[in-house]
């Protein structure tokens, strides 16, 4: 299903996880976004490798898009439909966003931003939420200019901090 036309003569397109070839283009692209420095630094072990469509797939609310121009993928994004509880709908969780090194700077991104806008708000979404490294200044300014702000519940308490425990 094509969710987004886009003028560099590219599509944005939600994956099927079904489909072979959208498969081994999200293994692609999540593995290129894991070696950049903006993501782990590395290649996805092995294990992550030969789980990632299969859990992906399992996943009851995940969405892949991913930008081409002609058939050569250009970018993707991994979100994941939550829900929020103070405004009693749902969020759309943008996990991963990653554009390839060469084609950085020239609107793929906000197109991405654009599709997965639009599939929040056809889902009823109240927000998209996202976390980004403090120092990837090129993210950053795109998401500042797409509408991002720092999160906060209260103006007064700062913002809200995102925080893990690896298990």
């Amino acid at each position: 299903m094509i969710v987004e036309k886009i003028e560099w003569s590219g599509q944005v397109l939600e994956a099927d996880l079904e489909n072979s070839e959208h498969q081994e283009i999200v293994l692609n692209m999540v593995r290129a976004f894991a070696r950049d420095s903006m993501g782990n630094g590395q290649d996805l072990s092995q294990e992550s490798r030969e789980m990632l469509i299969d859990g992906l797939r399992r996943h009851p609310a995940v969405s892949v898009f991913i930008a081409f121009n002609e058939k050569k993928p250009l970018g993707f994004a991994t979100c994941f439909l939550g829900f929020s509880t103070f405004t009693a709908r749902p969020l759309l969780n943008i996990h991963d966003f990653y554009v390839g090194d060469e084609y950085r700077g020239r609107g793929v991104g906000r197109h991405i931003l654009h599709a997965i806008e639009n599939k929040a708000r056809a889902l009823g979404c109240c927000k998209l939420t996202l976390e980004v490294q403090e120092n990837n200044q090129t993210a950053l300014s795109l998401y500042h200019r797409f509408g991002f702000e720092e999160a906060q519940y209260d103006a007064g308490a700062g913002a809200v901090l995102f925080r893990q425990k690896k298990l």
